[in-house]
């Protein structure tokens, strides 16, 4: 076997193991995280993040999704979540397949310099299940984890982990500075500043 093999057939098992994070609580508040397949960093440019804002947006406006922190790293979403409606996993469903094949058809219609190696990472992602169409863009899972209010600290611990992420990442110093996330929203509202992201998440603010 070679070892392209071997990593795509790594990467199956794993895909396949399922996800022990599950949703089980439909109006539960969850931290979540949305990882892109094969780690591929797609949201180093622009158009893609905004794909990902307008979306949530959408869902916020029309699905009764509640989004109390969220952040865009360059190969996935952190997002503290709840559901109004209490259809949280359906919501998480229909936002990972609608972004997924806007995410797809930016990058044939764009000028992608990574467009043939992107394409084939998804490509090849998507033999691991039948269920797939032609392309993978996310993993399946959502490594779900409840804010269990009996919990001491879980939900701030979460809250802030999403915030500081582009500062360990060291593209930030401080976790306002940085565009994609609504460290900026909260920054603002403790201390007025006036940071305004170029797209905003519609916030339900802790």
């Amino acid at each position: 076997m070679t070892i392209g093999r071997l990593l795509n057939w790594l990467s199956c098992q794993k895909e396949n193991m399922g996800d022990s994070y599950v949703v089980n609580d439909q109006y539960g508040t969850y931290f979540l995280t949305f990882q892109i397949i094969a780690w591929v960093d797609i949201f180093t440019r622009k158009c893609y993040c905004d794909i990902i804002v307008e979306s949530l947006n959408f869902c916020v406006e029309n699905k009764g999704l509640k989004v109390h922190a969220w952040a865009i790293m360059s190969n996935h979403v952190h997002c503290l979540m709840t559901s109004s409606t209490g259809r949280l996993s359906a919501t998480l469903r229909d936002f990972k397949s609608y972004t997924a094949k806007r995410i797809l058809e930016t990058i044939k219609d764009e000028k992608e310099s990574r467009r043939v190696w992107i394409l084939f990472q998804f490509k090849r992602a998507a033999r691991c299940h039948e269920r797939n169409s032609e392309f993978q863009v996310w993993t399946h899972e959502n490594h779900a984890v409840e804010i269990d209010p009996h919990i001491p600290n879980i939900g701030i611990s979460k809250f802030n982990y999403i915030h500081n992420n582009p500062v360990r990442a060291g593209w930030v110093e401080e976790a306002h500075e940085y565009l994609y996330s609504s460290a900026r929203d909260y920054a603002r509202k403790r201390n007025g500043r006036r940071l305004e992201p170029t797209l905003r998440v519609k916030l339900a603010m802790w």
